[in-house]
């Protein structure tokens, strides 16, 4: 994403020139590409897909650069502009997200129905991800299914890493409970009531 192209006229009708990128743009392109390709192929299941959605956040962000740059919440703007490109081409597609359908618990399942006899289902685990309020469900998704560090989480984030610690806490609450899972504290006190 080096140039975009611009129209002028030019002898001849109209041609299409290079405009050069803002500098401060092109790094942060390169900054962040890497996490946005892993993002958008997790949830599109493609890196051709990926790479489409990621050119349109880009040229997105691109098209307000100069008022985002105003801005004191540049991260969480552009990851909402990455969220909103998603869900715009699962929409499209009329399809869950690809980690929901080939995601590694739904594989693992899968291979495990015949031994344990599970029913068809990830048991709501994916489900109730994407219900989580947006900053708790970016955790879970750069967490645990990309492998992130908290300390990277929080860089791409631009957070504190105890914040992404307590979106993640909170987020795994909100899990448990929505999957009727005890949480730790109902653990705790059964394993006291047993001393």
């Amino acid at each position: 994403m080096r140039d975009v192209a611009g129209p002028t006229q030019g002898h001849g009708g109209s041609m299409y020139t290079a405009t050069p990128l803002p500098l401060d743009f092109e790094a942060f392109v390169l900054s962040h590409q890497e996490f946005f390709h892993l993002y958008a192929e997790l949830h599109c299941g493609s890196s051709a897909s990926a790479e489409d959605v990621v050119h349109e956040v880009f040229l997105e962000i691109l098209t307000s650069w100069d008022s985002l740059l105003q801005e004191e919440e540049l991260e969480r703007r552009t990851l909402a502009v990455l969220h909103r490109q998603v869900a715009k081409r699962l929409a499209q597609e009329g399809r869950d997200p690809a980690y929901i359908i080939n995601g590694p618990i739904a594989q693992n399942l899968r291979a495990l129905r015949g031994e344990l006899e599970f029913a068809p289902s990830t048991i709501g685990l994916y489900e109730a991800i994407s219900e989580l309020p947006i900053r708790q469900y970016t955790v879970i998704v750069m967490r645990f299914l990309l492998g992130y560090s908290t300390k990277q989480v929080a860089r791409y984030m631009n957070l504190d890493e105890r914040t992404v610690t307590h979106h993640c806490r909170r987020a795994k609450e909100r899990l448990g409970r929505k999957l009727g899972l005890p949480t730790r504290a109902v653990v705790i006190r059964q394993k006291e009531g047993q001393q």
